[in-house]
């Protein structure tokens, strides 16, 4: 067998695992790095979702599906085909995991469905670390990186517990990681993402109304008022996000960098949020 060829240009042919790219954030960001030169292994669910990215016909953009991060058994076969693709490609690993899949549920703490919530931990939380876990020997060769696509509000916000409790969990494990990992220098790195235009960011209002017909008539009307006056202050927000393909530049950055920061900021009111965090 011909032996691996060690890539020391970080981004000439360096091979990278992005989760979530059927729209928004992953799918910019798989596009973009593979118009750049990266092999892009874009994570997807549906088959519907892969082939739509073969359809694209780029040579450096490989579709991995099924890959739902709910599924431990997904995790486990699509490791097994990008560590296929990287021997294929005589690559000596993986240079980088972009952790990005995940979406959300606007609601009060009190009216969480909790199916929707625990699927949402699974996938931002529990998911992502067996990725992780898979990953790492793959990751270690190539002296790659990890990537970690996340809100930089990392407060308590009425109505978005679902999402950023997730955040608050997933900062600890960046931050404990990239201490677990100095050794072998393998940096973790948070994209902190503001307001972004991605289908789910967009459907925040239709949700609160989804909410308000569907919640147990017994409560919902304790939150009625508050929540038609989050969901206004939301639709004014939504005329302000930022096209996602600012966020694929952003992660192009953190991935071209011989030593990338250890977070970027970007997207609508994404600086104020940190200096809220960091001052509070």
């Amino acid at each position: 067998m011909t032996a691996a060829i060690p890539n020391r240009n970080p981004v000439k042919g360096s091979a990278v695992l992005i989760t979530g790219c059927s729209s928004g954030i992953g799918r910019e960001s798989a596009l973009l790095l593979a118009r750049r030169g990266f092999t892009v292994l874009a994570g997807v669910r549906r088959d519907a979702d892969a082939d739509a990215l073969r359809s694209l016909n780029l040579p450096d953009l490989v579709p991995v599906c099924p890959l739902d991060l709910t599924n431990h058994e997904h995790i486990t076969a699509a490791v097994e085909f990008v560590a296929d693709e990287l021997r294929r490609r005589k690559l000596a690993g993986l240079f980088a995991l972009v952790n990005n899949a995940g979406g959300g549920q606007p609601a009060p703490v009190e009216l969480l469905d909790l199916e929707r919530f625990s699927t949402e931990l699974r996938t931002r939380v529990l998911g992502s670390v067996d990725l992780v876990q898979q990953c790492l020997p793959l990751i270690r060769p190539a002296r790659g990186r990890i990537l970690w696509i996340m809100t930089p509000a990392l407060m308590p916000t009425p109505f978005v517990a679902s999402i950023h409790a997730c955040d608050f969990a997933v900062d600890c494990i960046v931050r404990t990681l990239d201490i677990e990992l100095k050794p072998w220098g393998v940096p973790n790195v948070r994209i902190n993402c503001g307001g972004i235009r991605t289908p789910a960011g967009l459907r925040t209002t239709g949700d609160v109304e989804t909410l308000l017909k569907q919640g147990p008539p017994e409560r919902i009307g304790l939150y009625v008022d508050a929540l038609r006056r989050w969901a206004r202050e939301m639709a004014e927000f939504d005329r302000n996000r930022t096209d996602p393909a600012k966020v694929a530049e952003k992660v192009c950055t953190a991935l071209s960098a011989e030593r990338p920061k250890r977070r970027y900021s970007v997207g609508y009111m994404a600086h104020a949020a940190r200096l809220l965090y960091t001052t509070s």
